[in-house]
């Protein structure tokens, strides 16, 4: 692929909705007016839901710090039993939906929790749900982070040569005393690292706040632009543009954290074998507590969602006489819209992820053309649709397709808008895993077939596409798995007829038909898990790193 088409590509899934976006908030009138941008922003709704942001993204990233720091350290670092399981159970609330997590912790807590109602332990009828507000959104931007806070600092442990510990061991240092003075300083810039990105997790969510707090009227910045773009549409797009500017702002600020931390950590110190230290006859008390863990955080809310999917109104008790399958029968084959959603969400997130993994391979060959320079320039601006928070993304669709096009008018109010916001969104998690591989070809097939007469399509067909088509279907699996069931892009996108399963189970539960919903969650949480299961099992044909619980 020519340089010119690869940066044209770049170009128009990564910057043109950025700068369209930011000429909106900027220069709503053609001219620039930075002073009516600040008043906009200073307004005391706007304070607060900022405030409420920061709050909520900076404790929620504390504590997810608390949480996934000792997996990584039990599963990178010791023998713990079942390493491989509880990793890839720890990741699972990543890959889960916010608002399905959401729904999971409110039906287990709620006055009407058909889990606890079974054992008589359900709050009593007319008190408010433990996880409205502040509190609620923190405890759960934790537990859906805390896999990014593995995924890092997993990567920084991995990288402490066994000799340094081995040492220190020799000397007569315990393990704790190791891990405090030589582990944890060493691998300080994956902490911060790991905490920022959970940061920026938490400036962009949109489920979690959705369902947590906009009961009580606790909105933060993501909840704020959904109710005035639903309250008062197209006409306040200056004004929630200037809105996604100031949280593109908080996150950008989170990301430039996070690179600072990492910019010189290949040089703090030499890798080797990677260290480990032996539980012992604590290997088994430790396993336990990381099950306790998981119980808590994963299972217990899974089975909540499963238990009020399976009866057949809130309040009915679950037994053998009450269990019922019609919530599934209503929300797969009964209700239009559901079954709409169903399809509406697969084909989109199908096209998205056969559109990106059959492109990504000729762009990840295009950029191999480009200076070291460049290409770290390039694939930052690749990462940069998916490191904002997606309502940043839709907001700045919304402004670049809401007049007509040439020859094909407008696609606001069209499936197509959301789909080009997936290609956006997502275009980064299809080149991560195809990038990889191509960089890990060898160099002499390509340059016996150029010798040989080849041409770079023929090349590109015979030699890289095939050695490179594992990565490319991962990174399709990835997208489509991201895609199926989002709600940050597709809250302000869909329109009637193409609602998508995020919005629809979102508007289920705000409706009070809280079974249905449960249904629908449940339904997906199979649908990732399947997923992920496929993905594993493609993973031994994968370059390292590409699946983080391998």
């Amino acid at each position: 692929m020519s340089a010119v088409l690869v940066l044209a590509i770049i170009f128009a899934l990564s910057f043109l909705p950025m700068l369209r976006l930011l000429v909106t908030a900027v220069a709503p009138g053609g001219e620039i007016d930075l002073a009516a941008m600040a008043g906009r922003l200073s307004s005391a709704s706007v304070m607060r839901a900022t405030l409420n942001t920061l709050d909520t993204a900076f404790f929620g990233a504390l504590l997810a710090l608390v949480v996934g720091a000792p997996f990584a350290i039990g599963i990178a670092m010791t023998d713990l039993p079942g390493r491989k399981t509880l990793g890839f159970l720890l990741l699972l609330p990543l890959m889960i939906a916010p608002q399905v997590m959401a729904l999971s912790w409110l039906h287990l807590f709620g006055p009407s929790s058909t889990l606890l109602g079974a054992f008589g332990l359900a709050p009593p009828p007319g008190t408010s749900n433990p996880l409205l507000g502040r509190n609620g959104i923190i405890l759960l931007y934790a537990i859906q982070h805390a896999p990014i806070v593995f995924i890092t600092l997993r990567a920084g442990l991995t990288r402490v040569p066994r000799d340094l510990v081995e040492a220190a061991r020799s000397s007569g240092s315990s393990p704790l005393r190791v891990l405090l003075t030589i582990i944890l300083p060493m691998v300080r810039p994956y902490l911060v690292a790991a905490t920022a990105l959970a940061f920026v997790s938490g400036v962009g969510n949109f489920g979690i706040p959705a369902l947590l707090g906009m009961p009580v009227n606790y909105l933060t910045l993501t909840t704020m632009i959904y109710q005035r773009i639903a309250s008062f549409g197209p006409s306040v797009l200056p004004q929630v543009a200037a809105l996604s500017v100031l949280i593109a702002m908080l996150a950008l600020l989170g990301v430039v954290l996070q690179a600072l931390a990492l910019k010189k950590v290949n040089h703090r110190f030499t890798t080797g074998t990677p260290a480990r230290f032996a539980l012992g006859r604590y290997r088994w008390l430790f396993a336990a507590l990381g099950w306790v863990a998981i119980l808590f955080m994963l299972i217990l809310p899974v089975l909540a969602l499963i238990t009020t999917a399976l009866i057949p109104s809130f309040g009915v008790p679950l037994n053998w006489s009450t269990l019922t399958f019609s919530n599934f029968e209503e929300v797969l084959f009964r209700q239009a819209s559901t079954s709409r959603a169903f399809w509406n969400s697969a084909t989109l997130a199908g096209a998205a992820a056969l559109i990106l993994a059959m492109g990504s391979i000729p762009v990840a060959v295009g950029l191999e053309r480009f200076s070291r320079l460049s290409q770290r320039v390039l694939h930052g601006a690749i990462e940069l649709p998916y490191a904002l928070p997606g309502i940043v993304l839709a907001i700045a669709c919304i402004l670049l397709f809401l007049r007509p096009l040439p020859l094909i008018g407008s696609l606001y109010g069209t499936a197509w808008i959301i789909l080009v916001a997936y290609l956006m969104r997502f275009f980064a998690l299809a080149m991560k895993p195809v990038t990889t591989a191509i960089g890990q070809l060898s160099r002499d097939l390509n340059e016996a077939a150029a010798v040989s007469g080849a041409g770079p399509l023929r090349r590109l067909m015979t030699i890289t596409g095939p050695l490179t088509a594992p990565a490319a279907v991962a990174g399709a699996l990835l997208v489509f798995m991201s895609a199926f069931n989002e709600l940050t892009v597709s809250a302000l996108l869909w329109s009637s007829g193409h609602e998508t399963l995020g919005v629809v189970l979102f508007s289920l539960e705000e409706a009070g038909l809280g079974t249905h919903a449960a249904a629908i969650a449940v339904t997906t949480i199979l649908i990732v898990v399947a997923l992920l299961a496929v993905l594993d099992r493609l993973g031994k044909k994968l370059p390292p790193g590409v699946l983080p619980w391998r």
